[in-house]
């Protein structure tokens, strides 16, 4: 009989001892341990078992857990007797930044500290002890919600003191989700002070801390050093091109499979290839978000359950205000195809306003693309990548993200959509101004105005709209130059009955265009005087079954000719 699937549960005591589905990830434990890393930070995307890693490496070491083996019996970490005298021997400090998502820094400052308290609270018996000095008593009785900077910052360094001090052992820290106050600083503006308290914080926590036995940090993407990492020269930095835990987190094809077995739904296992497998760590590839598989096995049927989340925000926010050259990558994307690029794995907040790499850095490291090929390029020492999408569930997320961008014009878009199908030239003209002046600014709000490219910021988008929008009629191709001048669209349709269509679009400029209308004219005879409906016409279409249309764009103001 299948085990139960128990969706959210984070705890691996509650999952072991209520025999919940649980896949065994406990070789991890030997794996980090022999591997003797003082400080270990491993990033991986969201809902990829870290949270339950991190449980499971408390309930494992922590002297909470003494006599707690039996939570390990029958796993793979419990078949050797030197790991099992490890069971239960260390003092281990376990924190999450998880629900750190405060808008401001004081509320951030705050939440942060209030966590660092909730240990001290723990081991309050301490106070009661006669290990500590009164100085030491002082200071543990100044920790709290409200304490400065300096006492906050300190916190778990004088904590890790008093554990050894009372167990005669260094501590173990274990720190989850350690970057999401950091994504929250980026994007409600307050970086520069995360950035300044948090450098402290981990310095005296991970750097000058003599009581540390070791740590590790878990988290989605890898802050640049240079932010909060500059003074640990003894970190080790896992990401997912890392060959280190290449299994540890997210479920192996054989596990999936496996599963899908126990299940009883051996029938299913390409529907469920093709929609979740993808995600590639080291060298592993055909690793599956385990947040989907978990669903798929609990609801049996196919849906976006790891893609169809809040976290969405902060891509979304990053395609659509994106330059137009991230949306015409995006274009390609979605057609299956890959991208080649250089990027740096460290992500840096700062740079994701105008700096293109970035984004997709942090698109690779949150899961959304995977890397088909990787290497380091010797000449330039430039780390080069073959980017693509994960899989179809992050490709329909995409597609939904799109057409959401819309959503606010919904109406006046449909509109547009049947009016362009239709030939309606009058309504084209009307409800494309309609569109532009409700969402024109929503492509255009990033930190880094575009000035005088802001049309072409809308105008991709809206490119990806429609190549959402009529995916399942028609196929969008694009042939693009430099600069300003020119946005070719062609779509041709599946069935050849129904007309093809050519979209030239122009931003209005005042030193060639007497006005928006004679610059849409003059997009429409560019159509003819380079010949693009050659291309339809080779493959069998008619003239009169080619419509052309000319938009010429100033700022939020279109013009259409056909």
């Amino acid at each position: 009989m299948a085990r139960t699937v128990a969706i959210g549960i984070q705890s691996f005591d509650d999952i072991i001892e209520n025999n919940y589905f649980y896949i065994d990830k406990t070789k991890f434990i030997r794996e980090w341990w022999d591997g003797g890393d003082s400080v270990t930070l491993i990033t991986r995307p969201r809902r990829f078992g870290k949270t339950l890693n991190i449980s499971m490496l408390e309930c494992f070491f922590s002297i909470k857990y003494a006599g707690r083996g039996n939570l390990f019996e029958g796993l793979s970490i419990w078949e050797e007797e030197k790991y099992r005298q490890l069971q239960g021997t260390y003092p281990v400090i376990n924190l999450s930044f998880a629900n750190v998502k405060e808008t401001n820094y004081d509320d951030t400052r705050k939440k942060i500290c209030s966590i660092l308290t909730e240990p001290f609270i723990d081991n309050a018996f301490l106070l009661e002890s006669n290990i500590l000095e009164e100085k030491d008593k002082e200071f543990f009785r100044t920790v709290s919600m409200d304490m400065d900077n300096s006492s906050a910052t300190l916190s778990l360094h004088y904590l890790s003191k008093y554990l050894y001090l009372y167990y005669g052992k260094k501590v173990i820290i274990l720190l989850d989700e350690y970057d999401t106050p950091m994504q929250e600083a980026y994007i409600n503006g307050f970086w520069e002070e995360m950035v300044s308290f948090t450098r402290s914080l981990f310095n005296s926590t991970f750097k000058t801390n003599p009581w540390l036995e070791r740590a590790v940090m878990t988290g989605i993407t890898r802050v640049s050093k240079e932010s909060i990492f500059s003074d640990l020269n003894n970190l080790e930095v896992v990401t997912t091109t890392c060959d280190k835990y290449e299994t540890t987190f997210g479920f192996t094809e054989d596990e999936v499979f496996h599963a899908l077995d126990e299940f009883e739904m051996p029938d299913k296992k390409d529907e469920v290839k093709e929609w979740y497998d993808g995600f590639i760590f080291g060298k592993v590839s055909d690793i599956y978000n385990p947040w989907s598989i978990l669903n798929y096995l609990d609801k049996k049927k196919l849906g976006i359950y790891w893609a169809n989340t809040s976290s969405n925000s902060l891509v979304g926010k990053l395609i659509r205000e994106g330059s137009p050259d991230v949306k015409v990558v995006m274009e390609g994307l979605l057609l299956g195809n890959a991208f080649h690029t250089v990027i740096d794995e460290q992500i840096v907040f700062n740079q994701l306003d105008y700096l293109d790499s970035a984004v997709w850095s942090l698109l690779l490291a949150s899961g959304y693309l995977k890397a088909e090929t990787y290497q380091m390029n010797l000449e330039n020492d430039q780390e080069e990548y073959d980017l693509v999408l994960t899989n179809r569930e992050v490709r329909v997320m995409f597609k939904r993200m799109i057409n959401g961008w819309f959503a606010r014009s919904a109406s006046d878009y449909n509109t547009f959509i049947k009016a362009l199908l239709f030939g309606d030239l009058d309504a084209m003209n009307e409800y494309m101004n309609r569109v532009t002046s409700d969402t024109f600014s929503y492509f255009d709000t990033g930190k880094r105005p575009s000035g005088r490219v802001e049309p072409e910021r809308f105008y991709h988008g809206f490119v990806l709209g429609l190549m959402v929008d009529l995916a399942d009629r028609y196929t969008l191709t694009s042939n693009r130059e430099s600069g300003f001048g020119r946005y070719d669209i062609m779509l041709e349709p599946c069935k050849k009955e129904d007309d093809a269509f050519i979209l030239e679009f122009k931003v209005f400029n005042p030193r060639r265009d007497k006005n928006l209308e004679d610059a849409a004219v003059a997009a429409l005879q560019q159509i003819e005087d380079k010949k693009y409906a050659s291309v339809l016409e080779a493959k069998g279409f008619a003239s009169d079954k080619i419509r052309k249309y000319g938009f010429a764009f100033e700022g939020k103001n279109v013009w259409i000719s056909g």
